[in-house]
């Protein structure tokens, strides 16, 4: 039998505290401001010890871009990814290529794909990012890689690197925020 997980309070919103079953809901989850990259919703760990701790083998987040915002810089890993566009527009940059993305879109990222997905249209758009972490934090996770449709979105590297911090260089740090009407149609 597999116990459920308790949710810890946070002052920035519920988290889940160890192994086994939960439910929570988005507004009452801890979320993270991404700066210029907006909002997420790390259901299955944040950190390095939460993530590689209870969910080592399926990540799953809720994201919320506003036009011009990137989810990611452009990059390509050796685990799978897919995402569902559950409201509004974004674009994907995907080998070297611009695709619309549209609400109920869902995109395949098969192992080696490049990709990224940049928030579009006149408003917010609500994703669902999910990915295996077999190669999470390991050397072979990927990299990030150059790529001229991604530098022209302001989303790429100059030079290939697996090191996120030169990667995100010129984005400001991420920090836990508590929940404050990031989803479309719900005011804080």
């Amino acid at each position: 039998m597999v116990n459920e997980a308790r949710l810890q309070a946070t002052e920035h919103g519920l988290v889940p505290d160890g192994a086994g079953w939960w439910v929570m809901n988005a507004r009452d989850a801890r979320w993270i401001k991404r700066e210029s990259r907006g909002y997420t919703v790390p259901f299955t760990g944040w950190t390095a010890e939460e993530a590689e701790g209870f969910y080592h083998m399926l990540g799953v987040n809720l994201a919320v871009l506003q036009p011009g915002e990137p989810l990611a810089a452009y990059h390509q890993e050796t685990d799978v990814e897919g995402f569902l566009l559950i409201s509004g527009e974004a674009l994907i940059l995907v080998e070297g290529e611009e695709r619309p993305f549209r609400q109920w879109d869902y995109f395949h990222c098969p192992v080696g794909c490049e990709h990224t997905i940049i928030g579009a249209g006149d408003g917010p758009c609500v994703m669902l990012a999910m990915s295996s972490r077999v190669n999470m934090g390991t050397d072979n996770w990927g990299s990030y890689t150059v790529n001229e449709v991604a530098q022209r979105h302001n989303v790429g590297v100059e030079e290939e690197t697996p090191d996120a911090e030169i990667a995100y260089a010129r984005w400001g740090p991420s920090r836990p925020t508590k929940y404050a009407g990031f989803l479309p149609g719900d005011g804080a």
